[in-house]
């Protein structure tokens, strides 16, 4: 092969599919071809592995006669799973081969790394700390689990932007339970004498009081340390790293995908290796059904539906993923997917799933959802409560749904893939455009590693233009840098300090500074808070001061303040109000039930929605309150009452006054009014509904570490539990 032109790699791979079988003379050909280009440059290496790759997923047309030469090529790739995988084809007879293969055996793993893998291995047992990019499917996780498996390291912080990915990983490495102490809530105590491994997001490392000495720690998905990727989430995360690699000393492992480089100089300070490569285990083939007769509404809107609808009828046999650009998206378009299925009546083999039950008797049987369901699809996105999500993977990857309607989770939230992804919307929300990055992500989940060789995307957009991401590392440049990541800069470290914001934060009371520090959210609207209080804290003290429950006047002062001073800057809140924030806080506590909620939210928006029938506002309304119960009771709520319990106790104690306590109401609400001794049943994924049923029967003494085999050995799941909810407890201890 003279030119390794990717034309004319186009076209041997072409042939490759295209053929009905693959002669003696052509898979010489191919094979002389790809040996060519495996002793190449970066370019035509990876040239190479793609015709390997499609290779392997056309084993079947091969003359026989050539599988040692094939054997020997995928050997020189690197591909050792993928040896193993199809050894029976497959069968690499040179001494030197099997050597190398044997070097690449992972024995804490059981499992073979590619080439890639163990250089990655390598690396992460030299003296060095690690970025990597690479592909989805390159495998960069299982790099987490072999730090863990070798038992190197005594304390390990695992850091995931989601507490999904986290569940995923938890279960992944509930198997060294033997070996470590797994910590996942900031209630848990670590041992001293032996190891412990934190399964935690960034606010929870923050929130962990006194941490032991970490000795290395990994952050999942480090692109969200960007400022410039406007992650509302980038200032604690940033802080969480400061806290970790600076006051701990700690070792740490960065791994993401499609990143050209982060901040000069980072690695030099560090003594990190930046490892960049586009390895991967499979290949993604790009087909453009963009059509200028598209749109997002009206006519061109349903033009671009029906291509979606009929594609996917064709792909029924197949598992496809279905980028949306909102939770609303997510779930109209799958709603009409059905609906379509139903109008060409469209048989589905039934699957049983255990779900639909639990959600007839826990949401409600009219919900869309679960006619969905039945039809082999899913909804994957922000707002569902998280054992519903986790659930709908499961059954994903299990083949027992057949689509999956995602929003931006499909990016940083749920780790599977597909053979298809379907990029139907150009945006994020209603306004923000993908960029390359975000593409090149959603892209990245066609296909999976030992499962596809070779996954499509199926563009529904115009072409993105390419762009290299450089990641920004805020709390190492400062410039620019939040108050809430130079705050927690140690002074020492602080690059800028003839600036007016680090003038204005050094002339901050040592105290205040200290307080602000801890409860980790605006700075300015923190002190903004401290001295409205401090000013009126005679005429708002019935207000300020309470315990337990607050009556509705209390809430809406506690609420109204965080509203005015604690939003983020550029963050509305819409749809949400600060009015309705407190009517559905205080309802939720009043009543401790979300149907009650949705019923509340379904009767508003009748009211004020004539034209729509009584299940489109009846789907609509429980949209609505899970979204506000993830963002906003789980997540808002909680972390604003927890701020504002320490800025009025600061406030009280100075003024001699006895200071209120909101703690218990910020836990109640947090976690759905699970009592404390059961709690993290919930971490686990286990459905409340399922929890309050196991309350009066689980005596309250019962360590945490040990709550899940004391219901299992004494069968407290056997009494009156759905199918559902005893799967979703015993998955845990299985």
């Amino acid at each position: 092969m003279s030119e390794a032109s990717p034309k004319l790699i186009d076209e041997i791979i072409d042939q490759i599919r295209n053929s009905e079988s693959i002669g003696l003379e052509e898979s010489f050909q191919f094979a002389k071809d790809c040996s060519e280009l495996l002793r190449g440059n970066e370019s035509e290496q990876q040239y190479g592995r793609k015709v390997i790759i499609n290779i392997l997923d056309n084993c079947g047309k091969l003359e026989s006669s050539t599988y040692d030469i094939w054997a020997d090529l995928v050997e020189a790739a690197g591909f050792y799973p993928y040896l193993e995988k199809e050894k029976c084809i497959l069968q690499i007879k040179n001494t030197g081969e099997k050597i190398r293969k044997e070097f690449h055996f992972c024995y804490d793993l059981d499992k073979y790394f590619h080439e890639q893998q163990k250089a990655l291995s390598e690396l992460l047992r030299s003296d060095k700390n690690v970025i990597v990019s690479a592909p989805t499917s390159f495998g960069k996780s299982l790099l987490i689990e072999e730090i863990v498996a070798s038992k190197r390291y005594k304390n390990i912080v695992v850091i995931q932007p989601t507490l999904a990915l986290l569940d995923e990983t938890r279960r992944k490495l509930f198997k060294y339970t033997k070996d470590y102490r797994i910590i996942i809530r900031t209630s848990q105590k670590y041992v001293e004498e032996g190891r412990n491994l934190f399964l935690l997001t960034a606010e929870r490392v923050m929130e962990y009081q006194n941490l032991p000495n970490i000795d290395f720690f990994i952050i999942d998905e480090f692109y969200k340390l960007s400022a410039r990727r406007d992650d509302e989430r980038s200032d604690i995360l940033n802080n969480a790293f400061n806290l970790l690699v600076n006051k701990h000393k700690s070792r740490f492992y960065l791994l993401g995908p499609n990143i050209e480089g982060i901040s000069e100089g980072f690695t030099e300070k560090y003594n990190a290796k930046f490892f960049k490569t586009n390895y991967g285990l499979v290949d993604c083939v790009t087909v453009d059904c963009y059509s200028e007769k598209f749109g997002e509404r009206g006519k061109k809107g349903l033009l671009k539906e029906k291509e979606l609808f009929e594609l996917l009828l064709k792909l029924r046999d197949e598992q496809s993923l279905i980028y949306c650009a909102s939770p609303n998206r997510a779930r109209s378009l799958s709603k009409k997917f059905q609906e379509y299925l139903v109008r060409k009546e469209v048989i589905f083999p039934e699957k049983r799933l255990s779900i639909i039950e639990w959600l007839k008797e826990n949401i409600n049987e009219q919900w869309d959802f679960i006619d969905c369901l039945k039809y082999g699809i899913g909804i994957h996105d922000g707002a569902l409560p998280k054992h519903i999500t986790a659930t709908v993977i499961k059954y994903f990857n299990e083949k027992k749904l057949n689509y999956l309607f995602c929003t931006t989770t499909i990016i940083e939230g749920v780790n599977t893939s597909a053979k298809n992804v379907i990029f139907f919307d150009s945006h994020k929300g209603n306004k923000k455009s993908i960029d390359f990055f975000d593409y090149s992500n959603i892209k990245g989940r066609a296909g999976r590693m030992m499962e596809h060789y070779v996954g499509r995307i199926y563009n529904f957009n115009k072409p993105i233009a390419e762009e290299k991401i450089i990641i920004d590392i805020p709390f190492f440049e400062q410039n620019p840098v939040s108050d809430e990541i130079l705050v927690q800069i140690n002074d020492k470290d602080i690059k800028y300090k003839n600036t007016n914001q680090y003038k204005e934060l050094k002339n901050l009371p040592l105290e205040e500074k200290e307080l602000f520090k801890k409860n980790g959210v605006s700075i300015k609207g923190q002190k903004q808070i401290l001295d409205f209080l401090m000013e009126n804290i005679n005429q708002c003290y019935s207000l300020i001061y309470w315990k337990g429950y607050p009556t509705y006047e209390q809430l809406r002062f506690t609420i109204s303040l965080a509203w005015a001073f604690l939003l983020k800057s550029g963050e509305s809140g819409s749809p949400m109000t600060s009015k309705k924030l407190v009517k559905v806080t205080y309802d939720y506590g009043l009543h401790q039930n979300m149907n009650y909620l949705i019923k509340s939210e379904f009767t508003y928006l009748a009211s004020t929605n004539k034209n729509k029938t009584k299940n489109e506002i009846l789907n609509a309304a429980i949209q609505n309150q899970f979204q506000i119960q993830r963002h906003w009771l789980h997540y808002k709520v909680p972390k604003w009452l927890n701020v504002i319990n320490e800025l009025q106790k600061y406030v009280c104690e100075k003024k001699a006054l006895d200071p209120g306590n909101y703690l218990y109401y910020a836990t109640q609400i947090e976690n759905d009014f699970i009592p404390d001794h059961l709690s993290i049943l919930a971490e686990y994924g286990v459905p409340t509904s399922a929890i309050n049923k196991l309350k009066s029967k689980v005596p309250n003494e019962i360590p945490e570490d040990q709550l899940l085999e004391t219901i299992v050995k004494n069968s407290f799941y056997k009494v009156n539990l759905l199918e559902y909810e005893k799967e979703k407890l015993l998955e845990n201890f299985t």
